[in-house]
């Protein structure tokens, strides 16, 4: 392996993030629907607002946060898994400064 070489892994911070994210995805499209009352649900509020802030604890702010916040308020949108979305973006968007900065060290 190159000393100068940077190798993009998904750490445990990042693991813990997308399985917490799934977790909370599933909760709110399979099991709150089926006992708690719906998009006006306090237990739904208190999951976004708790995942959010461990999300923010494990992973820094990122704008990718947001529309996961203001989407759960839209009646019918918390059956997309906006939190393993954001969580993926993430990943996606720190890989890319990763690769550009490794690119940028070849130059």
């Amino acid at each position: 392996m190159n000393r100068g070489t940077i190798t993009i892994s998904p750490g445990p911070r990042l693991r813990v993030a997308m399985v917490l994210a799934i977790i909370a995805d599933a909760l709110q499209i399979i099991v709150f629907p089926l006992f708690v009352e719906g998009a006006e649900s306090p237990a739904d509020d208190i999951l976004d607002l708790g995942v959010g802030a461990v999300l923010i604890y494990l992973l820094g702010w990122h704008w990718e946060f947001l529309p996961s916040f203001v989407a759960k308020l839209v009646p019918g949108v918390d059956l997309v898994p906006l939190w393993t979305l954001a969580v993926a973006n993430v990943y996606r968007k720190q890989k890319r400064i990763v690769t550009a900065i490794e690119g940028s060290r070849e130059e």
